[in-house]
């Protein structure tokens, strides 16, 4: 089968094109000759392709009028993006076109093309951006959903994606206009959902049920379980806001016997790092940005995963990763994750945003108060085995792919 994947990027950006990389070396592996459409950049990784890649554009700063205006077109309508597609699909031909995040850099220009070629076309959903200009539903510190009803203005009002009002409206515009043309529901013939909650959101939000499928996100499963003898909780990832490292601080502040390491950087470290001076809570320790193979080890020796999450986080691979080697996952009660941990089963849930149950949790599990943490890390395992593998996840995508070209 020949497949085209859509992404924004294709560097090791973010979790979407780890796990984009990982899927064409296992489609390729599997005998299907995968090609790729992106942005250029000198981060990207290896591709025959690469010569039909567009500029990438930084929306991260002001250049100049004349470069910010040529920009705020491309966001709403990329006219290269839109020939470059068009090139590529009467080139290659595929019998099957697969987007992930093509939103701001690629932009819903791609899909007129698309739809002219009737070339069958499904699309992973990472995020919440199908619905919301505010791809992660999160702002001013807790979930959000006031632009629900498409009340996109509301991600004006409250800035909800950048620091610049102008930004925003360009923002809720793009929005507006792809929800007023359904310029995804008329080319997309199957949403790619990795957690029920994330299509149950979807629908919630006006998107129609008919066309989502639910696909859990796969991960590696290592031959030998973790030896979990590190003596230590450990919490993975961004030092932002809606990761809910404030909720885990103030937590071990109030166990002071539970030793935690927290791997990663972000623009909250200085203050988090302010936090643990003020709370006095010795018990935490900052292990800075980890390489895969070193966070890796770390995961392996700790007792378990901290996931202290404020936002709806929907199927993080921190936590797929934690399962697959066998260690017990203490996590908030919000969005994917009570799908990934059964509480007292393989971890604990906790109330979001609420230190005290998460100081209980972590308590619990440490001392084994009414759990047997050697039987719950035994489960996790179990659960990434039965329902996790890319074996699995191979085999839903590729019966996928032959139905929608039918």
């Amino acid at each position: 089968m020949r497949i085209l994947y859509v992404n924004k990027f294709f560097d090791l950006h973010g979790g979407a094109e780890v796990y984009v990389h990982r899927l064409i070396k296992k489609q390729i592996a599997a005998g299907h000759e995968v090609h790729v459409f992106s942005t250029q950049s000198q981060k990207n990784q290896p591709s025959l392709d690469a010569a039909r890649f567009v500029k990438r554009f930084d929306y991260s700063r002001s250049e100049g009028a004349l470069r910010d205006a040529h920009k705020a077109v491309a966001f709403l309508w990329n006219r290269e993006a839109k020939r470059a597609m068009t090139e590529t699909l009467r080139d290659l031909r595929p019998d099957v076109i697969h987007l992930h995040n093509i939103y701001h850099h690629l932009s819903t220009s791609i899909l007129a093309p698309i739809r002219q070629s009737r070339i069958p076309c499904v699309q992973t959903l990472h995020d919440y951006k199908l619905a919301c200009p505010n791809y992660k539903m999160f702002t001013e510190g807790s979930v959000c959903e006031r632009c629900k009803g498409r009340n996109y203005f509301e991600s004006v009002v409250h800035q909800c994606l950048f620091p610049s009002t102008a930004a925003n409206m360009l923002a809720a515009v793009e929005m507006g206009m792809t929800k007023l043309a359904q310029s995804y529901e008329r080319t997309v013939k199957i949403f790619i959902a990795p957690s029920q909650f994330l299509a149950d959101k979807m629908v919630a939000w006006g998107e129609p049920s008919s066309k989502f499928e639910v696909i859990p996100n796969p991960v590696d499963i290592p031959e030998v379980s973790a030896s979990r003898d590190g003596n230590f909780l450990l919490a993975v990832g961004r030092l932002s806001i809606e990761k809910g490292f404030d909720t885990l601080i103030r937590a071990a502040a109030r166990v002071p016997d539970v030793r935690i390491k927290i791997a990663g950087i972000g623009p909250e470290e200085s203050r988090l790092k302010q936090l643990v001076k003020t709370l006095n809570a010795k018990n935490i320790e900052f292990v800075g940005f980890l390489r895969h193979d070193d966070l890796g080890e770390m995961r392996r020796r700790a007792m378990g995963l901290v996931v202290p999450s404020v936002w709806y986080e929907n199927a993080p691979l921190a936590v797929l990763e934690a399962l697959a080697d066998g260690l017990p996952v203490i996590a908030s009660r919000i969005g994917g994750l009570p799908e990934l941990v059964e509480d007292g089963n393989n971890g604990f849930l906790f109330d979001a945003q609420s230190p005290e149950a998460l100081a209980i949790a972590m308590k619990r599990f440490v001392t084994g108060d009414g759990c047997n943490p050697s039987a719950m890390a035994a489960s996790s395992r179990h659960r990434a085995k039965e329902r996790y593998t890319w074996s699995m996840h191979m085999a839903a995508l590729e019966a996928l792919y032959c139905r929608v070209q039918r």
